[in-house]
């Protein structure tokens, strides 16, 4: 007897997805999590001193609020409850002036009238398209690859003589789009600082696509995060979990996957024990990973293990977290009451930086992403303090460690500085984490890469993982590809665990059936 239907290797947001979706249908479903916690890159703990709630990794969660995959689990339910903040992005600039993102349409569109008149009207046309297509975009892009239906239903909003210009507006670099759509600075920093949340630069193909993706969602459903830290989310996940029957082991990594006559029939773990199942192996690794460390010889075909060498990485990071007393004192009222502060110079800077990064050079003033967590969530620290983190890319795998990453640390905390003179004075206590510190906390993180995968073009879509191999399924019968490596890639969505969920089911259904009601 087979010790599960299904073992699904890792316990990250994808991964429980995946087995979730499988045990709502009637499967028995076994995950084994290398790590002492599951979730992946979704875990809190206290990083700079006791009562002091840090997400470890991720923390702002919009495609999560958005997914119409994670929305059908009905986590709530479950003992998730979102929070937000009053403001959702603020982007200050040197002079003072401040773009903001709200949910509130009008005051977006103040802030960046402030910048040029006329840019907050250009703004409400721009989300006038997201309110038409947005849900079905969402939809065409999170779901198996390819998306005939969706994609029909998403063109079925537009006129005809706007399909092409839709196109072309999907393709636009993030620069060019701001340059067409926006007089001001504002409102390209608003596109570009969300753009750059991915691996992309600022003159890079489809990078336009991402930034009013992302600032469309914004205005929609915020940033939204889970109250008590990112860890309320995956524990909502394996509430659900555990009440349909699934199962979860800890402490358990997976080494190698078992395969008899081109089918995969269970896993071993790095203790030596042997989990066998029945119907199908779920991976949430990375696709390097899954190819080339835990199938056996002689599995892989020759092509793919060729066109896996070309398999992308996506940016390092470096991550640091504070304790503070009291508030950051921004310079910029706005920023004050955001849960997402930007911080980055110009349109110019930014692409100076993304430049710095295609070179493999360290960039000398990063672009910072910083999370205020006592705006959005008091809950993560008493009353008085707050949580503050920042992350920034860095080369994939570059040595920050030691004494290196406490100066880089030092830079990221001057920058901060700079927009908020005496913030240094609030700081109780740091925790910096390199590009090896995260990839040691989570494997899937390879060179503190959290993308699971470049977001460039050319390892998107029918690209990812590897040319010819779109999606979940692999060569191996029975063995689906379940982490971000896969289609739609990077982000809290569950679309690539659920997507695998989609092809295993469908191995014995159709795939309409199967895929309609997810």
């Amino acid at each position: 007897m087979a010790d599960a239907d299904a073992v699904v290797i890792g316990a990250g947001p994808n991964g429980l997805t995946a087995a979730n979706l499988l045990a709502d249908e009637g499967w028995d479903v076994l995950v084994l999590e290398a790590q002492a916690t599951a979730g992946g890159a979704v875990r809190t703990a206290e990083l700079t001193e006791a009562g002091f709630a840090s997400d470890l990794f991720s923390s702002f969660y919009p495609l999560g609020a958005a997914s119409p995959v994670l929305n059908a689990l009905d986590l709530e339910q479950h003992g998730l409850h979102w929070r937000r903040a009053p403001l959702v992005l603020a982007h200050p600039v040197p002079d003072g002036r401040c773009a903001v993102l709200s949910t509130n349409i009008d005051e977006t569109a103040a802030s960046l009238d402030t910048f040029a008149p006329g840019d907050g009207e250009s703004w409400r046309t721009l989300y006038a398209l997201w309110e038409r297509v947005g849900d079905h975009l969402l939809d065409a892009l999170l779901k198996p690859f390819p998306p005939v239906g969706r994609a029909a239903r998403l063109l079925g909003k537009l006129r005809p003589s706007e399909v092409l210009r839709f196109a072309r507006f999907g393709l636009l670099p993030v620069r060019r789009m701001g340059e067409e759509w926006f007089n001001g600075e504002g409102g390209r920093l608003l596109l570009a600082g969300n753009a750059l949340h991915a691996d992309v630069m600022p003159e890079a193909p489809t990078s336009g696509i991402f930034g009013w993706i992302l600032s469309s969602l914004g205005q929609q459903v915020g940033f939204p995060v889970p109250e008590g830290g990112a860890g309320a989310l995956t524990q909502a996940l394996v509430n659900r979990l555990h009440a349909k029957g699934g199962r979860i082991e800890l402490n358990s990594p997976v080494t190698s996957i078992e395969v008899d006559a081109g089918r995969a029939t269970g896993v071993h773990t790095a203790d030596g024990r042997r989990f066998t199942a029945a119907r199908a192996v779920l991976a949430d690794v990375g696709a390097p990973a899954l190819y080339q460390q835990l199938l056996p010889r002689g599995t892989v075909p020759d092509r793919l293990a060729g066109d896996l060498r070309n398999f992308q990485y996506d940016s390092g990071t470096v991550k640091v977290d504070w304790s503070i007393n009291g508030e950051v004192p921004w310079t910029a009222e706005p920023a004050r009451r955001a849960g997402t502060v930007h911080l980055a110079d110009s349109l110019d800077h930014l692409s100076e930086i993304a430049a710095d990064l295609a070179r493999g050079g360290v960039p000398e003033e990063p672009f910072l992403l910083v999370g205020q967590m006592h705006v959005v969530d008091p809950t993560r620290s008493p009353p008085g303090t707050g949580t503050v983190w920042a992350y920034t890319h860095v080369p994939n795998g570059e040595k920050l460690e030691g004494d290196s990453l406490e100066r880089f640390a030092d830079v990221m905390e001057g920058v901060i500085e700079r927009y908020a003179p005496g913030f240094r004075a609030c700081v109780r206590r740091r925790h910096a984490m390199g590009p090896a510190d995260l990839e040691a906390r989570n494997a899937n993180l390879v060179g503190g890469a959290i993308n699971g995968g470049t977001a460039a073009l050319h390892q998107q879509l029918v690209f990812r993982p590897t040319p010819g191999l779109a999606g979940a399924r692999t060569p191996v019968d029975n063995l689906y590809l379940a982490s971000a490596s896969a289609h739609p890639g990077g982000g809290v969505h569950g679309a690539c665990g659920a997507n695998a969920a989609v092809a295993a089911l469908s191995h014995r259904k159709p795939w309409r059936a199967v895929a309609a009601r997810l």
